[in-house]
This record gives C-alpha cells, sequence and structure tokens, in this order.
C-alpha cells in the first residue's frame, strides 16, 4: 500500500495540508498576463522532496509539473470551467465525450500536440504492467478493466477512438457528467506527452517535456536537487509573468518557512503550527487559499475494539473542534460537519449531524452504552510536518473527555508512516484527502469505495449501497441533482461512520516582500501568473 499524494495536491510541503486565513493582497482572478515575462523575474519556491516528475508516474511533484503542463481544462476562483489545451469537451448523453483540441500548439521541443498526445499517453499510463501511479484517473474509461492484472487481456483503452488529428472521443463505463472537470490540473495521469518520451522513458523522468508555459532548464538529478524551469517562448497559451522558477526541494517545512522568512525562499506553503506566528512575521504576505480537501481521524478497521460504531461516534463527539480550531490554527481552519470540504460545490454542510458537535457527557455516555474500551490507543500521525501539537490535542481531548489512555505516536517521516499503517500499528491515523478536482466525487470515490486510491485512508470502508448511491449521483442529468445525490451518499457513509472529519482545508501560503499577487483556483497557484513587485 502507498499513501498517495493526492493527500496533498496544490501544497508545496505535505505538511502544509489545511490552513489558512483571510490576507490582504491576494488576487484570485483568473485573468491571464499577456505581455510575457520581464527578463530576470525569477522566483524560488519551496516543495516537498519530489519522487518523479512524470504526470502519470509521480506522487509529490505536482506544483512543478503544473508549470510545466498545460490541462486540457482548468477552473477559475470561483470554480467555473475554462478550456485551455482543450477548445471544447462536449457529449449529449455524459456517456461519450467528444474532445476537440486547439490547433498550433507543440510541446516544448517543437513536437505539435495532438489526438496522438493523448491516445498514446493514455493507453500507457492505463497499462497494468506498466505500474504508473496515476493510472486510477481513466478507471472509467471503456476498456480499463482488460488492461489490468498481470495478464492483461487489451494494450490499449478500446474507450479512446481517434477522429482526426485533433478531436477524439472518450466512451466511459457509466454516464458521468463530471468528466469535464477531471480533466482539469490536478489529474495529472491526463496531460498529454510528446511521442519523444516513449524514446527513453528514464529520461524522460529527468527531463519532461511538456507542452506548459514552462520548460525544464536542466536536468534534475536526484529528489534533492533543485528543479529550474524557464519560459517557453512558444507557448500558445496566456505568457507567463516570471522567466524562471526554482522548485526547491526541503524535508522539513520548518527550514523551510525560515528560508522563505529570511528572503531566500519566495513562496512556501506553512504548516498548520505555525498559523500564528505567520499572521505575525508576514502579516500581509500570509495568502490563505479555500481547497477542496478534508482532514481526518481514520481508524483502524482491524480493531476490534471499533466494531461498534457507538464507540466511532463517542470518538468524534468528544473532539472539540472549535477550541482546537482557536488554540492550533488561530481560528483559520473550517470545523467540518460534512466528508467533504465545505469549499466543494454542493457540500451538504451538517450532514454529521450530532456526531460532529462537542458533547463530551454525551460522547462518554454513548461509549459505556456500547461497552467502554480497554487499553491504549495509539493516534499515529506523520513526525517532521509541523503537527505535533495537533496531534497532541486531539489525544488530551479523547484523553480526557473519555477516559481513556491516548497517547500522540508520531512516525520518524513519512516514509515510517506508511510502514506503521501497513503493519497496523496505530488505533486511530492521520487522514486527509485532497481533491485533484473540486466535485464531491473525486472525495467520495477515493476513499469510500474499495478502488479509491485513498481508500486505505478510510479504513478500507467500502459499501454496496454507497457504491450504487454513487453511481447514480454520478449520472445525474445536472449538477443540482448530482449534489443531491452526494448527500444521500454522504448520508449512508455516516450510517457506518468509518471516520472521523475535523476540519475543512484552507491552504496558507507565505510570500517574501518580491510577490506582488498570487492568484489561485482550488486552493493551488497558478505560478505562471504570479507577478512581482
Amino acid at each position: 500500500m502507498k499513501l498517495s499524494i493526492r493527500a496533498g495536491l496544490g501544497v508545496a510541503l505535505a505538511a502544509a495540508l489545511s490552513l489558512g486565513l483571510t490576507a490582504c493582497g491576494n488576487d484570485s482572478s483568473s485573468d491571464d498576463p499577456t505581455s510575457g515575462a520581464p527578463d530576470g523575474a525569477s522566483i524560488v519556491v519551496a516543495t516537498e522532496t519530489i519522487d518523479h516528475l512524470t504526470p502519470g508516474n509521480h506522487y509529490s511533484a505536482y506544483i512543478a509539473i503544473l508549470s510545466l503542463f498545460t490541462p486540457l481544462t482548468s477552473l477559475t476562483q470561483d470554480e467555473q470551467l475554462e478550456y485551455q489545451q482543450a477548445e471544447s469537451v462536449t457529449s449529449p448523453d455524459g456517456l461519450t465525450w467528444t474532445i476537440k483540441l486547439r490547433a498550433g500548439w507543440t510541446f516544448h521541443n517543437g513536437e505539435p500536440v495532438t489526438s496522438d498526445s493523448y491516445i498514446d499517453s493514455w493507453n500507457y499510463l492505463a497499462y497494468g504492467p506498466n505500474a504508473w501511479v496515476n493510472s486510477g484517473q481513466l478507471r472509467g474509461v471503456v476498456g480499463f478493466d482488460e488492461m489490468q492484472g498481470e495478464n492483461p487481456t487489451a494494450q490499449t483503452l478500446s474507450g479512446l477512438t481517434k477522429v482526426d488529428d485533433l478531436t477524439f472521443t472518450v466512451e466511459l463505463k457509466v454516464p458521468d457528467r463530471q468528466f469535464p472537470i477531471q480533466l482539469s490540473d490536478g489529474q495529472t495521469g491526463l496531460y498529454p506527452m510528446p511521442k519523444a518520451a516513449f524514446d527513453d522513458l528514464e529520461a524522460y523522468d529527468h527531463f519532461p517535456i511538456g507542452n506548459g508555459p514552462f520548460q525544464m532548464s536542466d536536468i534534475w538529478a536526484s529528489d534533492r536537487d533543485d528543479i529550474v524551469v524557464k519560459a517557453y517562448a512558444d507557448y500558445k497559451g496566456a505568457k507567463p509573468a516570471l522567466s524562471q522558477i526554482t522548485f526547491r526541494p526541503y524535508q522539513d517545512t520548518n527550514t523551510a518557512y525560515t528560508d522563505a522568512l529570511a528572503g531566500n525562499v519566495d513562496i512556501t506553503a506553512v504548516a498548520g503550527g505555525k498559523t500564528a506566528i505567520a499572521q505575525q512575521e508576514f502579516g500581509d504576505r500570509l495568502y490563505a487559499l479555500d481547497a477542496p480537501g478534508v482532514d481526518l481521524l481514520a481508524f483502524n478497521s482491524n480493531d476490534p475494539r471499533f466494531a461498534d460504531v457507538r464507540v466511532r461516534q463517542a470518538f468524534s463527539m468528544a473532539i472539540d473542534r472549535e477550541a482546537i480550531n482557536q488554540a492550533i490554527f488561530s481560528n483559520s481552519q473550517i470545523p467540518a460537519t460534512s466528508l467533504t470540504s465545505p469549499s466543494m460545490p454542493g457540500d451538504p454542510a451538517g450532514v454529521c449531524g450530532d456526531y460532529c458537535q462537542f458533547d463530551p457527557v454525551a460522547a462518554k455516555a454513548l461509549l459505556a452504552e456500547a461497552g467502554g474500551l480497554e487499553g491504549q490507543v495509539v493516534l499515529l500521525f506523520v513526525g517532521g510536518w509541523g503537527q505535533e501539537d495537533l496531534f497532541q490535542a486531539y489525544a488530551n481531548q479523547l484523553r480526557q473527555n473519555l477516559e481513556l489512555d491516548v497517547v500522540a505516536t508520531p512516525s520518524t517521516d513519512f516514509a515510517d508512516f506508511q510502514v506503521r499503517l501497513e503493519n497496523g500499528e496505530y488505533a486511530l491515523n492521520r487522514a486527509r484527502w485532497g481533491a485533484l478536482y473540486p466535485s464531491q466525487q473525486d472525495t467520495l470515490h477515493s476513499l469510500y469505495t474499495a478502488a479509491g486510491d485513498g481508500n486505505y485512508a478510510a479504513g478500507g470502508y467500502h459499501n454496496a449501497e454507497v457504491d450504487a448511491l454513487l453511481a447514480a449521483a454520478d449520472g445525474a442529468s445536472s449538477l443540482e441533482e448530482s449534489f443531491a445525490g452526494y448527500r444521500q451518499v454522504q448520508e449512508r457513509i455516516f450510517a457506518d461512520f468509518p471516520v472521523i472529519p475535523t476540519f475543512g482545508n484552507r491552504y496558507l501560503w507565505a510570500c517574501s516582500e518580491r510577490i506582488d499577487q498570487l492568484p489561485s483556483a482550488a486552493g493551488s497557484v497558478y505560478f505562471a501568473r504570479v507577478t512581482l513587485k
């Protein structure tokens, strides 16, 4: 099992996951700069450690890859769909979609971007033996299942059909009106690659050739090295406002923060535990971005002490989200009352009901009614991500309000966290999902279905009734109907209460004095549109 970095989409550092506050000077406009980048307009951006730079085969390179590639669609700050590489994405029935590309676009090596660029890339991504980690982004396409397993019966997606050099169709297994949104920035596996990439994929991983506003300046050697990109002169989209970006990987969020404070880094994500001090030290250079993510505490589904749903509900009621929000996050978080981010269109706020409200008396009584709980409760979280105070606060509240032996236990690092999850060395664990596109569909499918990329984070929870309700919501004839359908999904999941939703996310970014505007959408910074003073 691998812990998908989708848990951290849109943030520069995986620890920055969830926090924000009102900040001055934040330009959320989707207007693109058109004058091009002035010479010397260069910035340094802190990132988490990068694993790969191939868009279909990475966990942690989102912000660098977003600068190198342009998606078919994107979203404005108010979640409106915009066409980018695509000229149109249409369907009469939600089942078969026609994608028409803009003419004249090229990859950084001059190769034209065509229908084959997508069809070839998507086929390679979907082919199971290639084991690319983002292949699941194509699971809804007809023919995907036949390409899985040790001995797949097909090597190409039967649901992809080339119409001409700039047009192709995509047949889905079931109707899905969310499909155009799925083609936006976050689903990097759906980005195109040039034919040249397949000549040497290992070399390509260190020097990716994209279709975006920036191109690689030099070969990326290892996960500890800077990734330097420069403006692509022949880019057919809006010209970037910067001439160069250096993405600098950090293993420790505190070091990145210190470097940003000293002016050695121009943009960095900020861990939640630093919210109050960041307000003081950065002032109006601190930006808050409502984001499509949610923080959770998940139960070890193999621990028999949590078999009774009343035990799980009692744990949720014993957590004072408002107090933690004030003490840890300076009121920058959004206490969760649903399974999806409050910024998600149609989020059914309050669907959790009383079980997401702090009531220690009722929580203790419910736990006793369920027969109580014996033994130590290990609350596992990732060490080194600046979240020690947060998880100690959770443990203290559970200890005091339920009179249990609860211990907040950090892993050594992210890899150690994965190992401990796999070995079942926990009772509760830190979990989070940052949706790749701002639809409830992504979060609900990813966490609460057996095939979901983040299903491990919900303790492996899945339910046939949930699957059926999700299918009905996905295929709804309108967005309004889909919202009603997703509410039914959440109500059914809460009947089983497999996780404790704690906070809806805002991403918090700190900037140097050189940054003038920080354009964004869905919690992610559009680095090509960042402007300097």
